[in-house]
């Protein structure tokens, strides 16, 4: 399956990934700024990514603690979510996400 991620400069990168990834590994693996401190337990928004508009609505509504920490991270968009937090599945082939501009891998 196919990950489409949009890079802050408007860059479009496409990445495999199979079912069960997690979109925060996949980023990641595909070399984008998404630092993941926290390593997926949802202690940080370091992750976080705009998903596209049409892809949205198809992702399990985020629970109350991602709400939280979605309350923390810079430049959040209605569609905002933390990456770590959805796992992907063969529903979600063809996924877009934004990588905001606030986003620093400060790892590198």
């Amino acid at each position: 399956m196919k990950v489409t991620f949009i890079t802050s400069e408007g860059d479009r990168v496409d990445a495999s990934a199979e079912a069960g990834d997690s979109l925060l590994r996949v980023a990641q693996a595909a070399g984008m700024p998404l630092e993941g401190t926290c390593e997926g337990q949802m202690a940080c928004s370091t992750c976080h990514v705009v998903v596209d508009k049409d892809w949205f609505d198809r992702l399990p509504e985020a629970s109350e603690e991602e709400e939280d920490m979605l309350d923390l991270a810079a430049g959040v968009r209605r569609t905002s979510r933390l990456s770590c937090q959805i796992v992907l599945g063969e529903e979600l082939d063809g996924l877009t996400v934004k990588i905001p501009a606030e986003c620093h891998d400060m790892s590198r």
